[in-house]
Formats: C-alpha cells, structure tokens, sequence
C-alpha cells in the first residue's frame, strides 16, 4: 500500500492521512485504521482520488457525515474518502446541495428560505449523499418525497451521470445506487420542495427536535437505527409474533413493524455485551458506553437477531453499513 499511496499523497499532500484512526471520523467512536483517509473538499477531489485509487488498484470507500456506519476494529486496508462538499442554491421550489450538506442544516436552511417538505430532515444525522443513497427517513418522511435528480460519478464508466427519481429506484431504506458495482459516488441531489410559511416551518423543527430528545437516547455514541423496519408486503408467516404478543393495528395499517417495538417486546433493552449496549429508551439504538469495539456491536447484533428470530419468527435486518469486515 505504500508505494500505491504515492501518487495520492502528490495530488493531495498532507491532506491523505496515512494510517488515519477512523473512531475519530465516525458517530459510533469505533474503528480501527484506514491506509489511507482523505476529506474531500470538493466533487474532484472525490472524482481524483477514486481515479487513482482503482488505476492502483487500491480498494476504497466513501463516507458523509460518518452516520449509519460501523468501522472494524481492523479499519480498512485501502482509501476511505469522506465527503466534505458542501455547498448548496435554490432556484425557485428547487434546492441542489452538494452530497456533503448536513441533512439537519439543509432541513432548516430551506425552512429559513421560505420552503416547505423537508422539515423531518431536522432529525436525521448525516449528510444528504448518505441520506439518498439509503433513501433515510424519520418522522413521517423519507429523501424519496423531495428527490428530483442525483448526480453521481460512476467509476465504471468514469464520467458523471444525472439520475432522475425513477432511476433511482427507491424502496425503504434503499436505492439502485447502494448496488450498483463499481460504487457510485453521489455529488449533488437537487429536491423539490413547496412554498412555505417559515414561522409555521419553524415551529416544525422545533416539534421534532423536542420529540427526537424524548424519543431517542442523548449523550451516547451511536450509528442510529441499527435494524430496518421490518415491511409488511402480505406474505409474511406472523403466526408465531401473533402467538408472543399483540400487533398494534396501526403497524399492520402502516405495513411496517418497528425494529425497535420487536427489541422492546423481547425484553431485550439495557442488554450489554462489554461496552455495547441496546438502549434502554430505544430499542433499535445500539450505544457505545465508552470503549465499545465493533467485535462487541455485532456480537450484540447477532444476539438481537437471534432472540428476535427464535421468538417471533421476524428476520431483522442491519440498517448500517459495514465497512472492513471482509477486508
């Protein structure tokens, strides 16, 4: 790997951390080292540091906010990119934010500009590539509500390309571009919003703010939701969940039981393996309590997917991404 940074570390300086301890970079606070770590400033730094990377053949990732992530405690044996572009502009009801915009920021910054239709965002961590790329969402929206165009850079043809909404194929939680091969790079999403009141927007954040505080842990590290919810599209065997415990009518209305519900229902708050734990005020938090390691998350994760499974029959499913682990 040595020789293969060389050219990345001409293009970019001392800005490639070499042996970059990524805990640092990331919300959870665990993860061993990358080889090589660069915050990408702008959309070519991204473009030329995949550029080299795959004419060296060194195997990369990109990151946002450093949300929805856990790192190995072995880190990554080759590029991690993290997008730190952040630029935005309105035109009209349309807003274009580079894939580095906090999602939180741009939530208010629209509010601030007279729109309407992504206040939720106030409550979603990370950044607007991560968001799209997953299709997150929280409090009753999702990025599939506002998406017009995603401009990505496609490595496998080495240019960029303007996604519509229908190429993008959302679903819950999920997109094309989280399985297309070789891994786009998302470089800016433009959204259509609606005209607003900014007073009553502003009354909104403040509304999710208050709720994500009582409904959510505070203080402690984590990734967020560790498990999607789990969807209802009509085939599924409940007869064993039905046998445990009541499904709230409004769940089976919505299509959709909560990951965090089945973990409560399971007894399963407050479980600890090391310094990994459920939260006790939201199922579907894993926290690091101080000096977690990855080792210790997924040891809890399996043991939440088992219990879950044995009991309820349900197959729940990581939300997060994993970086390192098949390195």
């Amino acid at each position: 790997m040595a020789d293969s940074r060389a050219e990345l570390a001409e293009r970019f300086g001392d800005r490639l951390k070499k042996d970059e301890p990524l805990a640092k970079h990331v919300n959870f606070r665990i993860g061993g080292p990358a080889d090589a770590y660069l915050e990408a400033k702008t959309t070519q730094d991204a473009v030329d540091a995949i550029r080299i990377a795959r004419s060296r053949n060194i195997p990369w990732v990109i990151i946002g906010g450093g949300s929805n992530v856990l790192i190995a405690d072995a880190g990554f044996r080759g590029l991690v990119i993290q997008t730190a572009f952040r630029g935005w502009r309105q035109d009209g009801n349309r807003v274009t934010a580079d894939a580095g915009v906090l999602s939180a920021f741009l939530a208010r910054a629209t509010v601030d500009a007279g729109l309407t239709g992504f206040e939720w965002a106030i409550g979603l961590p990370g950044t607007i590539g991560g968001a799209v790329r997953g299709n997150a969402g929280c409090f009753g929206g999702e990025m599939k509500d506002s998406v017009e165009t995603v401009r990505i850079y496609d490595p496998g043809s080495d240019a960029e390309r303007l996604m519509t909404w229908a190429e993008c194929k959302f679903k819950y939680r999920d997109s094309i571009i989280k399985h297309m091969n070789p891994a786009p790079v998302v470089l800016d999403v433009t959204l259509t919003l609606g005209p607003g009141d900014k007073k009553v927007g502003k009354s909104r954040l403040d509304e999710i703010i208050r709720a994500r505080k009582e409904k959510q842990p505070q203080g402690a590290s984590s990734a967020g939701c560790m498990f999607k919810n789990v969807t209802l599209n009509g085939k599924e065997d409940l007869w064993k969940l039905r046998q445990e415990t009541d499904i709230p009518s409004e769940f089976m209305e919505a299509k959709s039981i909560p990951a965090g519900w089945l973990i409560d229902q399971a007894d399963l708050k407050g479980t600890k393996i090391g310094d990994a734990e459920v939260s006790d005020k939201h199922g579907n938090f894993c926290l690091n309590r101080g000096a977690a390691t990855a080792d210790q998350v997924m040891q809890l994760v399996s043991l939440i997917k088992t219990k879950i499974r044995n009991r309820f029959g349900v197959q729940l499913e990581e939300e997060v991404q994993l970086i390192g682990f098949d390195s």
